[in-house]
């Protein structure tokens, strides 16, 4: 047997999946709560994404205030998904909608940063120094 690289493999895994979905819509779902923001996450739940329209399930009155956010939301959608992904919003109610709760994993606090001693003193360094405490935290698991 002769080994094959994940990239060569990747293909024939997602195919099956993203005909059933794309992959701009697999991430408009997963990433509804960041798009939307928490109050209107746990009133709404994305439903379908087909043809540049996002059927979006409302409960309650929320249906109007999404209507008025429309432009601001597809804004959102598309730069985080990709220019033209989402070209209209239409709102469904369904009271049956569950209320989508956002996961929000809790905080850890920050490790202490490394130390850089060849290079000046500034927001750089102080930026690089923290992400090496994350990056040795992230060892240390």
């Amino acid at each position: 047997m002769r080994t094959r690289s994940m990239a060569a493999l990747l293909p024939h895994v997602s195919r099956p999946v993203f005909r059933k979905q794309s992959p701009a819509a697999v991430q408009v779902m997963t990433d509804w709560p960041d798009i939307v923001g928490p109050h209107l996450a746990g009133m709404t739940v994305p439903r379908r994404l087909s043809a540049g329209t996002l059927t979006v399930a409302c409960r309650g009155p929320v249906a109007m205030e999404l209507q008025h956010l429309a432009p601001t939301v597809i804004a959102r959608i598309n730069t985080t998904c990709g220019q033209g992904v989402v070209r209209r919003l239409k709102m469904v109610q369904d009271l049956t909608a569950p209320p989508r709760l956002p996961t929000t994993a809790p905080r850890r606090p920050p490790p202490p940063p490394v130390q850089i001693d060849d290079m000046p003193d500034g927001p750089l360094k102080d930026a690089l120094c923290r992400l090496g405490g994350w990056l040795n935290a992230g060892r240390g698991r």
